[in-house]
C-alpha cells in the first residue's frame, strides 16, 4: 500500500493535466469553428462561450494542479479538491459547449426540461467550484514555513482574488436566475453578466502572482527583494481590480461585457505565461547552474528546502 500511494498521487495529477490540455484544445477547435462558420461574438448564443470557457477553465485546471502542490494539504485532501475542481470545470465547459452546438443559450434557459437540467447543473458546478476555491484559500492562509514568504503571499493574494471571482460569478448567476424565475429571461441574458469584467480580471491572479514569485526565485533574487516586488504587484493588481469592478458595477465599459472580460482575462494570463516561459528559458537555466553547489553558494532564499515554489519542487512538496 505504501509503495502504491505515490503512484496513485502521480495518476491523480496526470488526470487534471490531461483535462486542462483537453479544455485548451477545445478552445482552439472552437476558435477555428468561429472563424469558419462565423456568428456573433456577444449574446447568449455564441461560439465565444466554448472558446472563453475552454481557455479559462483549461488554464485554471493546470494552475490549480500546480499550486495544490505548494499548499499545506494532506495528500488525500489535495487529490479530492483537485478532482472536484477538474470535474466541475469539465462539466461547466462541456455543458456550455453542448448548448452552443444546439444553438440555444446555456445559462438561464428553461425553455425545455433538458435546458432546465443544464441550467441547474451549471449552477451546481459553480457551487462546487466555489467550495473548492474556498478550501484552497483557507489552506493558503494556514502557516506554511516550508514555502518562501514571497510565494506564500502570492498564493494567498491569488486565491483571495479567485474567491472574489467566484463570488462575482455567483452574484451574476443568482441575479440571472431571479430574473428568469420572474419570467424575464430576455433581461437575464442581457444584464446578468454585468460583472463579467470583474470576474475575468480576478480569475487568473492565482496564476499571475505565483508565476511572478516563481520567476523571481528562478533568477536568484534575494528573498527580501522578491517579497517587496510581490507586495508591490499585489497592491497594483488590487487597484486594477477595484477600478474594473467599480466600472463594471456602474456599467462603464469601453466595449461590451463579453469583450471586456476576454481582454481582462488575456491581460492577466499573458504576463503569467510569459513569466513561466522565461523561467524555463536557457538563459535562466544557465543562471541556475552558476549557483549550484559545485560553483558557488546559493543566494539567500534560493536553495531547495526553502523555495518550495518552483515547478520542479511542487510535485514533491507535501507528498
Amino acid at each position: 500500500m505504501t509503495a502504491a500511494w505515490p503512484v496513485r498521487l502521480r495518476s491523480a495529477r496526470q488526470i487534471p493535466l490531461g483535462a486542462g490540455l483537453l479544455l485548451l484544445a477545445s478552445a482552439a477547435f472552437h476558435t477555428v469553428v468561429l472563424v469558419l462558420v462565423g456568428g456573433p461574438w456577444d449574446g447568449p448564443v455564441s461560439w465565444r462561450k466554448p472558446i472563453t470557457f475552454g481557455l479559462s477553465f483549461g488554464i485554471s485546471v493546470l494552475t490549480v494542479t500546480w499550486i495544490c502542490g505548494l499548499l499545506p494539504l494532506a495528500a488525500r485532501i489535495r487529490t479530492l479538491l483537485l478532482g472536484a475542481f477538474t470535474a466541475a470545470s469539465l462539466l461547466e465547459t462541456g455543458l456550455i459547449t453542448l448548448q452552443a452546438w444546439r444553438g440555444v443559450p446555456s445559462h438561464f434557459n428553461t425553455e425545455t426540461t433538458f435546458d432546465t437540467v443544464v441550467t441547474r447543473a451549471l449552477a451546481a458546478g459553480g457551487v462546487t467550484l466555489v467550495a473548492v476555491v474556498i478550501a484552497l484559500t483557507v489552506a493558503a492562509l494556514r502557516p506554511n514555513p516550508t514555502t518562501a514568504p514571497s510565494m506564500r503571499l502570492a498564493l494567498r493574494a491569488g486565491l483571495l482574488a479567485l474567491t472574489g471571482s467566484m463570488a462575482a460569478g455567483a452574484v451574476m448567476i443568482a441575479y440571472g436566475l431571479t430574473l428568469e424565475g420572474a419570467g424575464r429571461a430576455a433581461e437575464a441574458y442581457q444584464s446578468a453578466g454585468f460583472l463579467r469584467p470583474a470576474h475575468a480580471v480576478t480569475m487568473h491572479a492565482v496564476l499571475l502572482l505565483p508565476a511572478l514569485a516563481w520567476l523571481l526565485s528562478r533568477i536568484r533574487r534575494p528573498e527580501a527583494e522578491r517579497l517587496r516586488l510581490i507586495r508591490i504587484t499585489v497592491a497594483a493588481y488590487g487597484a486594477v481590480v477595484a477600478l474594473v469592478t467599480a466600472a463594471a458595477a456602474v456599467g462603464l465599459t469601453l466595449a461590451g461585457p463579453a469583450t471586456t472580460a476576454a481582454v481582462s482575462a488575456g491581460v492577466t494570463m499573458a504576463p503569467a505565461l510569459a513569466f513561466l516561459a522565461f523561467g524555463a528559458s536557457p538563459v535562466v537555466r544557465a543562471n541556475r547552474r552558476t549557483t549550484t553547489p559545485g560553483n558557488q553558494k546559493p543566494t539567500h532564499g534560493s536553495h531547495r528546502p526553502t523555495l518550495a515554489g518552483g515547478l520542479d519542487d511542487g510535485g514533491r512538496h507535501g507528498a
